[in-house]
């Protein structure tokens, strides 16, 4: 095999995207977007219980960070009531662009692979009485209100939208910017090469500034194009300076060639710590041997992978990656979409799957899962840590309960949801 090179990649991705893609206006790409609001410059919270410690403490935010000093003269107070707080949490993979949230009931048709869920996307998309900007907000702030306080947004780009999931997306973000970090993707689920257009759109959507990552999905088995689909998603990243997010269902070693792929792709582009790998089932089947070549080789390149934990056998084997210094990350995927009537976009909840089907009974085993919900997620997408540590960003949860573990498998509701000091949402509402 030719040893892949900066020129070769580029080369590719030009002769397939072409050059007439147009610019349009949209929202500068940022982790965060909006204005977050005038914050109070302290704001202490009396009488709180940090991942449910025996002794309640204050905690205080000062310019939306907690800090170990005392309280500035005239700072709000707020009660806790004795609550327990633990850190909000982060949704590393989730599609609110395809959402029915909040909508009539949808009776979905049998499918048999992704085209015929591409197809029943498209109906769903035409059929909606409301916009994909509102049914995107309607989620992304019920999100919210469950205690998430980022999540990486897989947006559809094909012929069949345009950009109007993109634009939808963003217009919501920007309606949330004062409680939700967000980072969206643009993702050509109906394919990169297999789907005319799609090129273009993407090349558009990442020369505007509208999107923070560009996406592929399943090279081999979808698209059957490997190496034209990815050296044009790298091309684009490295041309624009976007980041890199790649749907991977194959659980073979079609999935294993994809992997090794990218991973060459992100040295030879020097795409270091910019590019994540979404699902990536292939992983769980491999041999331990096998498993920490490959885990070593993600590593060194700082690339990051992301599970839904959809069940025993495909959720991503996070202890052993994380070992090697993999960035794993936890999401919800698909919500009450054409995909699946299931879904709800509360992480609490799907951290408590990630328990569920990983068997797990310990106390550090629980509280693990916990920290994968938190922080997995803040790591995939360059966040600090929100861990309650002075000089952390003031984004918590309080709830009623007695310690992260018994949160975690009780899940009791959020009574208040706090992002850069500031409650944005109460009792499962806005505020």
């Amino acid at each position: 095999m030719t040893p892949l090179s900066r020129r070769g990649i580029l080369a590719g991705a030009a002769a397939l995207a072409g050059t007439g893609a147009a610019l349009s206006a949209a929202t500068p790409a940022a982790a965060s977007h909006g204005d977050s609001g005038k914050r109070p410059k302290a704001v202490v919270f009396r009488d709180v219980r940090p991942f449910g410690a025996k002794t309640p403490v204050d905690l205080t935010v000062v310019g939306g960070r907690i800090t170990d000093r005392p309280a500035p003269k005239g700072a709000e107070v707020i009660d806790g009531g004795g609550r327990v707080a633990l850190p909000s949490l982060v949704d590393a993979h989730i599609h609110p662009d395809k959402t029915t949230w909040g909508s009539s009931w949808v009776t979905r048709k049998p499918a048999s692979g992704i085209a015929d869920y591409c197809e029943q996307d498209v109906e769903i998309f035409k059929s909606q009485p409301r916009p994909v900007g509102e049914r995107a907000y309607g989620l992304m702030s019920h999100a919210v209100t469950r205690g998430t306080r980022a999540m990486r947004a897989h947006v559809d780009v094909a012929p069949a939208y345009d950009l109007a999931g993109v634009e939808g997306v963003n217009a919501a973000r920007k309606r949330l910017g004062h409680a939700l970090d967000v980072q969206v993707v643009a993702f050509p689920q109906h394919g990169v090469i297999r789907t005319p257009g799609t090129a273009e759109l993407l090349e558009e959507a990442a020369r505007s500034g509208a999107v923070d990552l560009v996406g592929g999905i399943d090279p081999i088995s979808f698209d059957d194009a490997m190496d034209e689909q990815l050296d044009l998603v790298f091309g684009l990243a490295d041309r624009h300076g976007v980041g890199v997010d790649i749907h991977l269902h194959d659980r073979d070693e079609k999935g294993t060639k994809v992997l090794r792929a990218i991973i060459e792709r992100t040295k030879a582009l020097s795409l270091r710590g910019k590019v994540t790998v979404s699902h990536v089932f292939c992983l769980p089947n491999l041999s331990d041997t096998e498993l920490g070549r490959m885990a070593a080789d993600l590593g060194e390149q700082d690339i990051s992978l992301t599970t839904v934990a959809p069940n025993e056998s495909l959720v991503l084997p996070i202890g052993k990656l994380r070992a090697h210094g993999v960035r794993v990350g936890l999401g919800s995927d698909g919500v009450r979409d054409a995909w699946s009537p299931f879904g709800n976009a509360d992480m609490l909840h799907r951290a408590h799957i990630l328990g569920w089907v990983t068997d797990v009974r310990l106390d550090d085993e629980l509280a693990a899962c916990y920290d994968v919900g938190a922080h997995g997620g803040a790591d995939v997408m360059g966040l600090d840590h929100a861990n309650l540590e002075p000089g952390a960003p003031a984004d918590f949860v309080l709830v009623r309960g007695e310690n992260v573990q018994q949160v975690l498998v009780d899940m009791p509701q959020r009574d208040m949801v706090v992002h850069g000091g500031r409650i944005v949402a109460r009792n499962g509402e806005l505020a």
